[in-house]
């Protein structure tokens, strides 16, 4: 008897939901989905000093340097309301020991909350309403510290402290105008080193860093939506030179949700370029949920009465062998069966390219159970079919139906109630609604569960700090400050007709600047300077890593240089790798290690009669045209950054002509 093949009813599934790959989707299969996606937007600013307290910021550490460990174990508390917020809940179910290494040279006693903040920090304050006035938001007329619960350990307080800046605002995109709803200034958390069982492990290098949060409205209706209107906030961020930059100075949360479905946020996209496939796949994931929930409707249309049953097992009853055997014997712990009433075909139900409904499962035992993968077998997994026989024995232990699934998990002591209610409650979940979740992000776009997505509940007022007052003198004059903006700069770009595949990259290191006083204040070719900031430069970038001393004020200085000293322009592509790799050597000792020798016009066309009686004697080609082209590829070297290549085509052209 042939088996049967554990994908097909994921392929299934897929056909029956209408999903569609990222490639070939459509603006119709979003409509007909109703997606729907907003962004939360972070930036660390570039200040001297950490928000709340005088350490050193944008210090790091590698993950052996600490002085000391101090561990924590977090517990709700009631908000203003007398309520507990439901992430706090969670977090506190998963009974986490939280380990905190801290180097003395960026934690004082506030990280640890052993003392009161100091003073917000004016610097970071001063930034965060800069940006503010960039992103068009109205300023705030009184700023007022809130506290925002996290119970996950990212900082130690258990509340990270955070401030609204500025309210309601706009951005342009090509086509349409995403409203902003705020712009908040708050401390950034801890560095995550490891999260293992039941303990998690943070560096506090990172703690306290000032961070500013741009929140937008879901007006986004397709994933390049998204990923445009990020990338917009971030070049917006940069052009102000007010934020730091680098590898986990910059990272974004996307909302998303479709018709029917529920706000899940997916968090610490590290790269806009992730951003599409993730948004596409959470939409479809949501829709596949949905599609789940109304195939139990039909078997249970009262979802209360719906419940499962569990017997612990022992597994030496069973035949099949899979990876998870091994790792059975040798941590040993009890194994449960759990029956699903009207689960069958279910749990291998398509959510996300290459996972199913029991991912969804499996993830939740990770995180609130803290059962390390791999943690459970179903009678319907994609990675290995059942025998029979075995699938016999699971039906017989809770006398299941022909409709029912059934799975095995396995736990130390401590875990095995929490697991069969995480198991429980997820299931439940399906008959229910989409759940709002935070879901951690992956580069091949899909997602795992991270936690319950947190509610209004966490926030309340910082009592340690006071409304700060900002008069408008003061706002009036940060204003003068505000570059041109970003929609302007492209417009700008256009005009010159820079190509605009140079766009993203000179606008994501802020360029624009540099490319704009080199057309201004030199004269020169505004496609030039844009190609080559936007292609020779990154181009070089790609090739090699640049020398840590390097800065892009350099290839601006290189190129006051060359027309200062006369020299033309194209000169700059052959001195650019020594530039690139050796910042601190100068410009005319470049000039000597290239061996360039300043000709005068004369002394370059000088040659020309020589090379034209030595290409007649080859004798290649009579045509006029190649004969120009050879002797110019005998000249260029000497040509360079004495003529245009232009120019000395006409030279050669007219001394051919003489003759």
């Amino acid at each position: 008897m042939r088996k049967k093949d554990p994908y097909q009813n994921q392929r299934d599934t897929m056909k029956e939901i209408g999903y569609v790959s990222l490639k070939k989707a459509t603006q119709k299969e979003y409509d007909r989905i109703g997606f729907m996606s907003g962004l939360e937007v972070h930036q660390q600013l570039n200040t001297r000093e950490k928000l709340f307290c005088h350490c050193p910021s944008g210090i790091y550490h590698k993950n052996s340097q600490f002085d000391a460990e101090l561990i924590r174990h977090m517990r709700p508390t009631l908000s203003e309301l007398g309520e507990y917020d439901g992430t706090a809940l969670m977090e506190f179910k998963t009974k986490k020991e939280i380990v905190y290494q801290i180097n003395n040279q960026t934690a004082c006693t506030y990280e640890v909350d052993d003392t009161p903040p100091f003073k917000i920090d004016r610097e970071a304050l001063e930034y965060a309403i800069e940006i503010s006035l960039a992103s068009k938001l109205n300023i705030v007329g009184e700023v007022h510290i809130t506290r925002k619960q996290y119970l996950d350990g990212s900082i130690p307080t258990g509340f990270q402290r955070t401030a609204i800046i500025g309210v309601n605002g706009e951005i342009q995109l090509k086509n349409k105008k995403i409203r902003l709803i705020q712009l908040s200034l708050e401390e950034d958390s801890c560095r995550e080193i490891s999260d293992v069982g039941h303990q998690r492990v943070y560096k506090t290098d990172r703690l306290g860093m000032p961070l500013i949060e741009t929140v937008t409205y879901p007006d986004m209706a397709n994933p390049w939506e998204v990923m445009e209107a990020c990338n917009y906030i971030r070049f917006l961020n940069r052009s102000t030179n007010r934020v730091r930059t680098g590898i986990g100075s910059g990272r974004q949360d996307v909302n998303v949700s479709c018709r029917g479905g529920s706000r899940v946020e997916i968090k610490g996209v590290s790269r806009t370029k992730w951003i599409p496939a993730l948004t596409h796949n959470e939409a479809f994931r949501q829709w596949a949920l949905l599609a789940i929930r109304e195939k139990l409707l039909r078997k249970f249309p009262d979802p209360k009465k719906w419940s499962m049953q569990h017997t612990k097992i022992d597994m030496r009853d069973l035949s099949f062998k899979c990876p998870e055997n091994k790792y059975l014997e040798k941590l040993r712990p009890k194994a449960f069966a759990v029956n699903l009433p009207g689960f069958r075909n279910i749990l291998s139900h398509f959510t996300q390219p290459g996972k199913c409904f029991a991912d969804e499962l499996s993830d939740r035992l990770k995180v609130i159970a803290c059962i390390e993968k791999p943690n459970m077998i179903t009678t319907e997994d994609l990675h290995f079919t059942m025998d029979k026989k075995d699938l016999d024995t699971l039906r017989k232990i809770h006398n299941a139906g022909a409709d029912d699934a059934q799975l095995i998990f396995w736990s130390p002591p401590d875990d095995i109630q929490t697991a069969l209610e995480t198991i429980e409650e997820r299931c439940r979940m399906a008959l229910e609604r989409v759940p709002n979740e935070t879901r951690k992000s992956f580069a091949d776009g899909t997602t795992i569960f991270e936690r319950v997505l947190p509610g209004a509940d966490r926030m309340y007022p910082d009592t340690d700090s006071p409304p700060i007052p900002l008069e408008d003198e003061y706002i009036e004059e940060l204003k003068k400050r505000i570059p041109a903006d970003v929609s302007e700069r492209y417009l700008q770009m256009k005009k010159w007709g820079i190509p605009e595949d140079t766009y993203t990259y000179i606008l994501r290191n802020n360029l624009y600047p540099d490319i704009e006083r080199i057309i201004e204040e030199f004269g020169y070719d505004p496609v030039f300077a844009g190609t080559f900031y936007g292609h020779t430069l990154k181009r070089q970038e790609g090739q090699k890593p640049p020398h840590p001393e390097f800065s892009y004020k350099k290839v601006y200085g290189l190129f006051r240089f060359l027309f200062e000293n006369n020299l033309h322009e194209n000169l700059a592509r052959v001195m650019l790798p020594y530039v690139y790799q050796h910042p601190k050597m100068d410009f005319e000792s470049i000039l000597t290690s290239i061996k360039f020798k300043k000709r005068s016009h004369e002394e370059l066309v000088a040659p020309v009669n020589y090379l034209l009686e030595k290409f007649r004697e080859i004798r290649i080609s009579p045509m006029e045209e190649v004969t120009i082209h050879w002797i110019m590829g005998q000249l260029r070297k000497q040509a360079l950054g004495n003529i245009s290549l232009g120019d000395l085509y006409k030279a050669i052209e007219e001394e051919i002509k003489k003759n």
